[in-house]
């Protein structure tokens, strides 16, 4: 199934079903996507203003990084959902000899670490996300500089949201040094990024006050 292609109202119903996917993964890149694509708006809503007739150039180039993040963020909601069958799979191997045992625990690890790139992924991305929100803060038209706001909130959620969905991948993890590495980029994303986008939204916030 391709759950991007639902409508609103058919994905959170299957969200909320007992079906395995999709997830918080999957979930949290639809998050990323939503709020990028609302600092996206702000910047449509810039582009031919006289106003802004100093940063149209630089509008035009933050809104075709968006557009590509947004198509990054549907792609990876739907492999989120692609590579978690395979660990749902892997759980239900049997494990009565020693031979099965180390079967398992062989499949077990290597669909873990599939599990867990995606959501780094998707990390990395409503980083960027994150980021570009600072830029339409900084030149976006001020009509609509709450979008904007509204916008880096979702990125954020969306990052730690992702973030979840790494650190309870890494925690079954039998190789600890390589999920002692994942989780260790995993905190930095959170660390830097989570402080950025707080930073751009008390900044829009501020405009109200």
């Amino acid at each position: 199934m391709e759950f991007t292609k639902l409508s609103c109202e058919e994905y959170v119903a299957v969200l909320a079903s007992k079906e395995p996917v999709p997830g918080g993964g999957g979930a949290a890149a639809l998050v990323g996507a939503i709020g990028m694509a609302l600092g996206n708006m702000v910047g449509s809503l810039t582009v031919g203003k006289k106003k802004y007739a100093d940063v149209q150039e630089d509008i035009l180039a933050l809104k075709a990084k968006a557009d590509s993040l947004q198509q990054d963020l549907f792609r990876l909601a739907a492999k989120d959902a692609e590579v978690f069958e395979p660990l749902s799979r892997a759980y239900g191997l049997p494990k009565d000899t020693p031979e099965q045992q180390a079967y398992k625990a062989e499949v077990m690890e290597k669909a873990l670490r599939e599990c867990c790139e995606v959501p780094l992924r998707i990390m990395e991305t409503c980083c960027k996300a994150i980021k570009l929100h600072q830029e339409f803060a900084a030149k976006g038209t001020a009509i609509a500089i709450s979008d904007v706001g509204c916008g880096v909130a979702c990125c954020k959620a969306a990052l730690q949201a992702a973030s979840l969905n790494v650190f309870i991948n890494t925690k079954s993890m039998a190789d600890r040094a390589f999920a002692e590495d994942v989780n260790t980029r995993a905190n930095s994303m959170l660390k830097e990024y989570c402080s950025l986008a707080d930073t751009v939204y008390q900044a829009v916030a501020a405009r109200f006050s």
